[in-house]
């Protein structure tokens, strides 16, 4: 028996070509749909959370957004500062003593400060380096977000401003003068952030937490204070550490005349604001700001930050710039001025820099 043949007729064709179109079509559909899928997972959602800058090696931080957030977390340190003084749970502790043997002091507003300052600016900007005077205990990490948001007066005197990721390294003084926040001194006490670009300050942050006052200004950009109206050079008002106020007097003394001043303070926050134009009562005025010791980088970044943008100058006594790379520390004692002969003041102060390295 002959095999029977198959004959489809035009209709059974068309049919057979729709259903083999559909087969297609639903495979490849499914692709894209995964395709696109994948794509969209990729890519932030509209309005969602941007990749932070500065998030890799390599990448752009832009220094007004960088000053923002260091503003911010000025302020958000101060919070919890202010919070464990008014509710008197210090937990105050030793952590050490200083070259001089003076006991240092850490408290629990050192610690909540602290981490609410390093994660805000870490969170912000992820490849910046971050030195801060108080160690970071991955055990309390905390998400702290910044809402991108800029201050309206940062945004009037500020112009954005990138520069590499690489070459920035933050400085925070999570609470300045914590020996003064011990025995309840609070109006020494400041919180500090300070960028250094290279290793020279260019943005420098001073809060006080218990007035609540700010001062910050960035280098070749603007400010939020300014210096005072005139200084005493031929018998300056000298400010100084609590801590060896003697030391200072008798050189000052042989130095600009029995007349000097000298004023003894807590906190280098303080002492930098003391040669400003600061509108508070309990801030007292200075001239010079001298240091003859050892003294860290986060005490003295921001002020020097400060100064640089105004048009004044902190040096070594012996007139060297500070780096803010490398070491925390800086040797070579310090004297801060503004508006004056910064050269002339060094050169009158000769003996003070032997007792630095001491």
């Amino acid at each position: 028996m002959a095999p029977m043949g198959i004959r489809l007729s035009p209709l059974g064709m068309a049919v057979f070509c729709l259903l083999g179109l559909g087969v297609l079509y639903h495979l490849y559909s499914g692709f894209l749909a995964g395709r696109f899928a994948f794509f969209m997972l990729s890519e932030p959602a509209a309005g969602g959370p941007e990749t932070p800058r500065g998030s890799a090696p390599g990448g752009a931080v832009d220094l007004r957004e960088l000053l923002a957030v260091s503003v911010l977390a000025a302020v958000r340190g101060g919070e919890e500062v202010k919070r464990v003084r008014e509710g008197n749970v210090l937990n105050a502790k030793a952590k050490g003593k200083t070259r001089e043997g003076a006991e240092e002091q850490l408290t629990t507003g050192d610690l909540l400060s602290n981490r609410r300052m390093f994660y805000l600016l870490k969170g912000a900007f992820p490849a910046v380096q971050i030195n801060s005077e108080e160690r970071v205990d991955t055990a309390d990490q905390e998400t702290v977000s910044w809402d991108r948001s800029i201050p309206e007066d940062i945004k009037q005197k500020i112009q954005p401003k990138e520069v590499p990721a690489e070459s920035v390294t933050v400085w925070i003084d999570p609470l300045d003068a914590t020996q003064e926040y011990t025995e309840d001194l609070r109006q020494y006490v400041t919180t500090m952030v300070c960028v250094a670009v290279n290793g020279k300050p260019v943005i420098g942050v001073i809060h006080k937490p218990f007035s609540s006052y700010t001062a910050w200004a960035m280098v070749d950009g603007g400010s939020n204070i300014k210096a005072r109206s005139s200084y005493n050079e031929k018998t300056p008002r000298i400010i100084v550490s609590r801590s060896h106020a003697g030391k200072v007097e008798q050189v000052a003394r042989q130095t600009f005349g029995n007349k000097t001043v000298i004023i003894p303070a807590g906190g280098a926050g303080y002492k930098v604001l003391a040669l400003l134009d600061v509108p508070e009562k309990n801030q007292e005025e200075a001239d010079v700001y001298i240091h003859v010791t050892y003294i860290k980088k986060w005490d003295i970044c921001a002020g020097n930050a400060v100064l640089r943008a105004l048009g004044g100058h902190m040096t070594t006594l012996t007139g060297e710039e500070i780096s803010y790379t490398g070491s925390d520390g800086n040797e070579g004692g310090l004297i801060a001025s503004i508006n004056m002969n910064h050269k002339a003041l060094i050169e009158k102060l000769p003996d003070l820099e032997k007792s630095s390295h001491k």
